[in-house]
């Protein structure tokens, strides 16, 4: 295209291609793609050329990834400009999530959501790939440790980690697998640990059979996280070193530093060893750690007269479907538990109400205005 100086179809395929390598894991060829299109087209006399908005958006969402946040918000800049001018089907949803990238590599979960937000009601049908923005939004629910909300997401989209997989959901059923875990740091539910530990073993086979680098460092994280969280350093250290050794090569940087304050301390454990050949990068990941995000408050339900003690947020979405007419095995469905699991919940929200069946529970709480 570039031969027949078809510039805006060149740009086009330039911007798929670019899109591709860092699901790939090839973050850096992505860049030199962005930025050798918009050369050659400056080069040609069209610096203000149809599709031109989404190579500074792409590679603003890169520069974001490696840190180099004033570079992003420069080219996310001229991106926005550009797309007032002239821009490709679906550009301001596009735009929208960009923005919400850098709010939250700014730590900005509040202003991400709203963004997220408005991304949702400027979706428009196109040709062009992205993260599904709800799933974007779950995410954010779960750094912020809303979970009943995002386990609603999970239950709206039909997720199951024991769906057959595909590629098509994979980012989803990564973002289940983050809530999973997140649940079980609030719970110690082993349930949840189990279950999202062999969510995430079997989407790390589907990527690494599927050659995408990018999904696979995102699992290592997430497995290593959990290890951590079930008090395994040696798994945990073991599935981040090997994390590091893919994206170290290609200058990774967010995709570490905003798993806030857990992925931190198991990077500095590692960088304890000098003599380690990932010591140097784990130093530079440590430098652009800002500092610890405050933990997300648990939705603790405030002491109620009468009560023996909070219950959790956990628990009230328990009692909140046992207030419904679903069956046992119908709420441990909803909840993606085992029917195990939801017993121990139950028979904890039965002690602290002080009560001994479903329709008390409900009663009492229902009188401490707990709904």
């Amino acid at each position: 295209m570039w031969q027949v100086n078809d510039i805006a179809s060149a740009i086009g395929i330039t911007y798929v291609l670019a899109d591709i390598k860092p699901i790939r894991g090839r973050l850096r060829e992505a860049l030199s793609a962005y930025r050798q299109s918009l050369q050659l087209a400056v080069n040609r006399g069209a610096p203000f050329f149809l599709g031109a908005c989404d190579l500074h958006r792409g590679l603003s969402e890169l520069l974001c990834e490696q840190n180099e946040l004033e570079a992003a918000t420069q080219h996310l800049l001229t991106a926005q400009q550009m797309g007032e001018r002239g821009s490709t089907t679906g550009w301001p949803q596009r735009l929208c999530i960009a923005q919400a990238r850098l709010k939250e590599s700014q730590g900005d979960l509040a202003g991400t959501l709203v963004l997220l937000e408005e991304a949702e009601r400027r979706y428009v049908r196109n040709p062009l790939p992205g993260p599904p923005v709800a799933a974007l939004k779950a995410r954010m629910w779960v750094r912020q440790g809303r979970l009943i909300e995002a386990f609603a997401w999970a239950r709206e989209q039909n997720l199951s980690p024991d769906d057959d997989l595909s590629y098509l959901r994979e980012f989803e059923h990564l973002t289940l697998a983050r809530a999973l875990i997140a649940r079980y740091k609030t719970d110690r539910m082993d349930d949840d640990l189990h279950t999202g530990l062999g969510l995430l073993g079997r989407l790390l086979q589907a990527a690494e059979e599927g050659g995408r680098n990018g999904s696979v460092i995102e699992i290592l994280i997430l497995q290593s996280l959990a290890h951590q969280a079930q008090g395994n350093p040696s798994r945990a250290l073991a599935s981040l070193e090997r994390a590091l050794s893919l994206a170290e090569p290609e200058g990774y940087i967010r995709i570490f530093v905003d798993e806030g304050e857990a992925m931190r301390l198991l990077i500095e454990q590692l960088s304890r060893n000098r003599d380690h050949p990932l010591s140097s990068y784990a130093g530079k990941l440590l430098a652009a750690f800002t500092q610890p995000e405050a933990a997300p408050k648990s939705a603790i339900i405030p002491q109620k007269s009468g009560m023996i003690e909070p219950l959790s947020e956990r628990e009230l979405e328990v009692l909140k479907l046992l207030r419904s007419e679903l069956s046992g095995p119908e709420i441990a469905g909803q909840l993606i538990v085992s029917l195990n699991t939801l017993r121990t919940h139950t028979k904890s929200i039965f002690n602290k109400l002080g009560v001994n069946n479903r329709r008390a529970a409900v009663r009492r709480a229902e009188e401490l205005d707990l709904f």
